[in-house]
């Protein structure tokens, strides 16, 4: 009885959905953000068990609506594909984000990046990648027991749990799909897309005619 009436009177603890602050600072950061979360999109799109969003609040500890970051870009694996006003981790199998991206802006400061290396480092991050498109650095970290340590060799890196390749490039940084293609620009994976499409419904098309049945394939 007393547990029953601890619990009615235990207030309901709140998730915010929003941080109060914006994606992004200017439309550089933003284009790298679509631009990586796209192609990841595209990589991983027929496996249902790979799970990327962008800018969304991930809170590692139930109870706990304090502790949170919204990283740039993360990318979770052994979690649906699906819509999420945040990620509740003990909501997800307990399993937190593999790998997380932070493009940088004129406003980030060094305090708050080491806040965010501190929560990565401390909740099981394994991959942690940081570009800072103003200044073409990039750099990144791999998980090494408890600790992430700093990828001394950056330059044609692939990452163990992505398959992509970064290339230090000028002006900018080049990333490969595992198949050697470099990311194509958000609007250009809309229209890689869209072509697909098109080519698969052609070919329904082209089997119907020929009178072949795909339900029965």
């Amino acid at each position: 009885m007393v547990s029953q009436i601890e619990n009615i009177n235990k207030p309901e603890i709140i998730y915010p959905e929003r941080d109060g602050n914006p994606m992004s600072d200017n439309t550089v950061q933003f284009r790298w953000i679509t631009t990586i979360k796209s192609n990841l999109d595209w990589l991983f799109a027929k496996n249902e068990q790979v799970f990327v969003a962008g800018d969304l609040l991930w809170y590692p500890i139930e109870g706990n609506n304090k502790k949170r970051q919204a990283p740039d870009i993360m990318v979770v694996f052994g979690r649906p594909k699906g819509d999420r006003g945040s990620y509740q981790q003990w909501k997800e199998d307990n399993i937190a984000p593999q790998v997380v991206f932070e493009i940088l802006s004129p406003g980030n400061t060094q305090k708050e990046m080491n806040k965010k290396l501190l929560f990565y480092e401390h909740n099981g991050v394994e991959e942690y990648y940081i570009y800072d498109p103003d200044k073409n650095d990039f750099s990144g970290l791999l998980r090494n027991n408890q600790e992430l340590e700093i990828i001394e060799d950056i330059d044609d890196w692939i990452s163990p749990r992505l398959g992509i390749r970064f290339q230090l490039g000028s002006p900018e940084l080049i990333i490969y799909h595992p198949d050697g293609e470099p990311f194509s620009s958000y609007i250009e994976e809309k229209e890689k897309a869209k072509k697909e499409r098109q080519r698969a419904e052609k070919l329904a098309t082209k089997l119907k005619e020929l009178g072949v049945n795909l339900e029965d394939l």
